[in-house]
């Protein structure tokens, strides 16, 4: 049976999404690029886009507005399978046009021996009445 949330492995991964994180944040397409699986079978489904295999993530992320990037996350929660599988979840807020939004996002990354790569990856916003009141 292999080994569920090895300590290591999973401080690897929660520095791994950090660095994500902060691309994704910051608009670096080169290190978002580094971080995907460079494959055909790679997919990312957003709040408003199916995207299927790299060239496509690729061109989506080029063409996509740079502003309003910046998001508050919590529940970032990193879970290990073996020594080459994981899957990482978070809930975030972010304001788009004036609009406070809350989203989840879910990633699933697999260790190849080039490096740990996110192979599936989906990004949700909730509508806006979704959000309670302070």
């Amino acid at each position: 049976m292999s080994l569920i949330n090895d300590p290591a492995l999973v401080a690897e991964l929660t520095q791994l999404y950090l660095k994500y994180e902060a691309a994704l944040v910051t608009n670096d397409l080169a290190v978002l690029d580094e971080l995907f699986w460079e494959s055909a079978e790679v997919v990312r489904f957003g709040a408003t886009e199916n995207l299927y295999g790299i060239a496509a993530i690729r061109q989506f992320r080029s063409d996509r507005p740079t502003q309003d990037l910046a998001r508050t996350i919590s529940q970032l929660q990193v879970v290990t399978f073996g020594e080459d599988t994981a899957s990482v979840t978070l809930e975030f807020e972010r304001t788009t046009q004036g609009v406070l939004r809350q989203g989840r996002q879910s990633q699933m990354w697999r260790k190849f021996p080039y490096g740990w790569k996110i192979v599936s990856a989906h990004v949700s916003l909730l509508p806006p009445a979704a959000i309670a009141p302070a």
